[in-house]
């Protein structure tokens, strides 16, 4: 379907790859950048809707670490893949600020 649309094989593979069920290996950045934002958007999401607000424009890194050792919190967002970050050179505070913010500018197009 994704190469029908003629995205780049690049992406193609990436969005194959996030998932775990195919078995096909991560290789690119892009490949592990992708696998690892999934369940950080969920868990963001999730952050933004216990917030009193109930938006993402309050939310901070630290906000999401916090939450991020609480294992009832967003149990659905894989807190292991989310650590895989560092494949990427990237500690988790700086992943999840770079994820935040991109949700902070799409706040509109979210909903929150």
């Amino acid at each position: 379907m994704l190469e029908a649309k003629g995205l780049p094989e690049e992406i193609v593979y990436a969005v194959k790859v996030h998932n775990e069920v195919h078995g096909f290996p991560r290789n690119s950045k892009l490949d592990k950048a992708l696998y690892c934002a999934d369940p950080l958007s969920g868990f963001i999401v999730a952050g933004a809707l216990i917030h009193p607000a109930k938006k993402l424009a309050p939310l901070d890194v630290s906000f999401l670490i916090k939450r991020f050792s609480e294992k009832a919190f967003a149990r659905g967002a894989n807190r292991e893949v989310m650590a895989r970050c560092s494949e990427l050179g990237l500690s988790l505070e700086e992943f999840m600020e770079i994820g935040l913010y991109a949700m902070q500018e799409s706040s509109a197009e979210l909903g929150l």
